[in-house]
């Protein structure tokens, strides 16, 4: 709706008549825009893109291979790129240079929809299967690759714009094929405000993950339809606990901001939004896991279990990484309390609720815990014996986050130990690759914790610094605790410890991801 009548790379002037402006004050909060750009062309001669792609023979050709073939779509009559030519992938990439798509800043990312591709006078609306590209292959031989073409083409185009090639894109695409996750984001498709339909995405999402594709979502709160408060709250608590996390609706959907379905629910909302947020440390580690070892993201539970058969038919619970799990409610209450049964891995004999900090208590041979569930609670879990890092403090943007402090959650297995690790770079450029980032490993043995950071090459990172250790499982009062930073002398620090929950909270410790060091508690 952003365009001038459906040509892509322009603007409604009436609608949008300073775009540049409008981006630039989005960014001072640390936001960016996404603007839809489909691969369907509006076959109109005044039109820039479609006079240029038909003078240099760029598009999917009829059967004879004479023609350009017209099909129907949000423009009207359309022509369609063959984005399996890497010429025309190369001329598309090059229309998003900031002096060809006007009104566009370098805080403009993109979304390619109807790419798989729609047609909506064809067969099975999409194209006929005997349309021949440019190299004279039929459709039906590279249907599945179209959409991964196109997708591919824009993300090399979000590079491409910038005069360093140094900038990671942005692209969410509909459409999609193996490979696709080197390229950006997908997303399920038009799903209903339906609770079947919060049902089905997570067995969806697993199955893409399985695929190797990580960075995956469905439409919070389902795209066609209104959902109530109780499937709205359901939907995002869900969706928190999902690599991809948007909310998204037909334009003809009644508005379903958090603050329309009044202060309570607005209250929970928030909260299960927050949790989102304070986990992004742990997120940003564990895709940096699945780009270096192919580990998805979001995972069944027979992946991280696969010894135990009692686990491998669950598709309604997931693993987060390896560390956190999650089983989100998913049918309707009429927004009662609701009893849910978590089952949990045998083999790990120890899980902490995130949000009491208490084990777990599972019971007979499925090894389940009935959780009693309001509306303001999702069952999610931490493992025994790992470490996730959050970032409590609350923002408006991810890019205001960037300073903040950590807080260290250690979950201390049955043994009083306890590992895990932390990534980080300067989440916007290609400099990792060079050895630009940190990794930061944890570990709890004994009555010590370790940190070692593990960096290739100096970067501009800020210092990291860990506000606050959060110990649960501790049975005993440390009589001390010191920290030594850098092989220096032994400092005290403040601890607290509640004996009730077997929690203890170090604040201030002093330290940061940008050193080694080691926390003592003596007994």
């Amino acid at each position: 709706e952003h365009t001038d009548v459906k040509r892509y790379f322009t603007w409604d002037k009436h609608l949008f008549p300073n775009p540049i402006p409008m981006q630039d004050r989005l960014a001072k909060q640390g936001r960016k825009m996404v603007t839809i750009v489909d691969p369907h062309i509006k076959r109109d001669n005044k039109y820039r893109i479609h006079s240029e792609a038909t003078k240099k023979g760029l598009y999917i050709k009829d059967k004879t291979g004479k023609k350009d073939y017209d099909g129907w779509c949000w423009p009207g009559s359309s022509s369609y790129l063959d984005f399996t030519d890497a010429s025309v992938r190369q001329w598309w990439a090059e229309q998003f240079a900031f002096n060809k798509y006007i009104g566009s800043t370098k805080n403009l990312y993109t979304w390619n929809d109807m790419n798989e591709p729609s047609v909506f006078n064809g067969p099975e609306v999409s194209m006929q299967k005997d349309l021949l590209n440019l190299a004279g292959v039929e459709h039906r031989e590279w249907h599945n690759l179209y959409g991964q073409f196109q997708h591919r083409a824009t993300a090399e185009g979000l590079v491409l714009r910038h005069p360093s090639k140094n900038e990671r894109p942005f692209v969410l695409s509909r459409s999609f094929f193996a490979g696709s996750q080197k390229y950006g984001a997908i997303w399920t498709g038009d799903n209903e405000s339906h609770w079947s339909h919060l049902q089905i995405a997570a067995p969806m999402l697993l199955s893409l993950n399985v695929g190797g594709l990580s960075f995956v979502g469905a439409d919070v709160g389902g795209f066609f339809g209104n959902p109530d408060a109780e499937l709205m709250t359901r939907w995002i608590q869900a969706g928190a606990y999902q690599p991809f996390f948007r909310g998204h609706a037909h334009h003809d959907s009644k508005r379903r901001e958090p603050w329309v379905f009044g202060e309570e629910t607005m209250k929970i909302l928030r909260h299960a939004t927050a949790a989102r947020y304070a986990l992004l440390p742990y997120w940003y580690t564990v895709f940096h896991e699945a780009r270096e070892t192919g580990m998805p993201v979001m995972r069944t539970m027979w992946m991280e279990y696969p010894k135990e058969e009692a686990l491998f038919g669950l598709d309604n619970q997931w693993m987060i990484g390896s560390d956190l799990l999650v089983k989100p409610v998913t049918t309707q209450t009429g927004g009662k309390t609701t009893l849910l049964d978590v089952r949990f891995p045998r083999s790990s004999k120890l899980w902490y609720d995130v949000d009491t900090l208490q084990v777990a208590s599972p019971e007979g041979e499925d090894n389940v815990e009935w959780v009693t569930c309001p509306m303001d609670k999702i069952p999610v879990y931490q493992r025994g014996g790992s470490i996730i890092a959050r970032k409590l403090r609350l923002r408006r943007s991810t890019e205001l986050m960037v300073n903040d402090p950590y807080t260290l959650y250690i979950a201390l297995d049955e043994h009083g130990n306890a590992e895990g690790s932390l990534y980080s770079d300067d989440q916007h450029t290609f400099d990792y690759k060079s050895g630009k980032y940190t990794m930061s490993k944890f570990v709890m043995s004994g009555n010590s914790l370790y940190h070692e950071s593990i960096s290739q090459e100096k970067w501009n990172n800020s210092e990291g610094e860990i506000e606050r250790i959060v110990i649960m499982g501790m049975d005993y009062v440390p009589a001390e605790v010191s920290v030594v930073i850098s092989g220096g002398e032994p400092l005290k620090v403040a601890y607290m410890y509640e004996g009730a929950s077997k929690v203890l909270v170090i604040r201030k410790p002093g330290v940061s991801t940008s050193a080694d060091w080691s926390i003592a508690l003596s007994q």
